[in-house]
């Protein structure tokens, strides 16, 4: 992670999430991940609704994300999803996330997200920018 403190989601984990030996399916993972991006978004005053109903507006995607299973999770189990943004560039961010059961890591992700207008790279706006790397808009 970084030099920041992570913003933090707790998750419990429900029977939905699991496979039929109880623990959590490969895939359920990437939800939890993307709520953890999301929330910190919405945790910097980030919107993604307004930004995507604004003209010439933005959204994210991902464009690469690598992740490591370290360790399984099950049902009812409480997790944390740990989201720090790690770089701001241009039209790109990376964002590394973790996944924790108390203090046990269960996953990392490395997340890199393309910033698209009309579905093509765009700028990220400077004050969004400033807002993703902690610092006052």
């Amino acid at each position: 992670m970084q030099d920041r403190e992570p913003h933090r989601l707790a998750v419990r984990v429900y029977y939905e999430d699991t496979d039929f030996s109880g623990v959590v399916y490969h895939a359920n993972y990437l939800r939890f991940l993307e709520r953890g991006r999301t929330e910190l978004l919405r945790n910097t005053g980030v919107d993604q609704s307004i930004l995507h109903a604004e003209p010439g507006g933005i959204i994210f995607a991902v464009r690469r994300m690598a992740i490591e299973y370290l360790r399984p999770a099950r049902m009812d189990d409480l997790l944390t999803v740990e989201t720090a943004t790690s770089e701001v560039r241009g039209a790109s961010l990376r964002m590394s996330q973790r996944i924790l059961r108390g203090d046990e890591i269960l996953l990392t992700a490395e997340v890199h997200v393309a910033v698209l207008a009309g579905g093509r790279p765009s700028r990220l706006p400077d004050d969004l920018r400033r807002l993703l790397q902690g610092e006052a808009a």
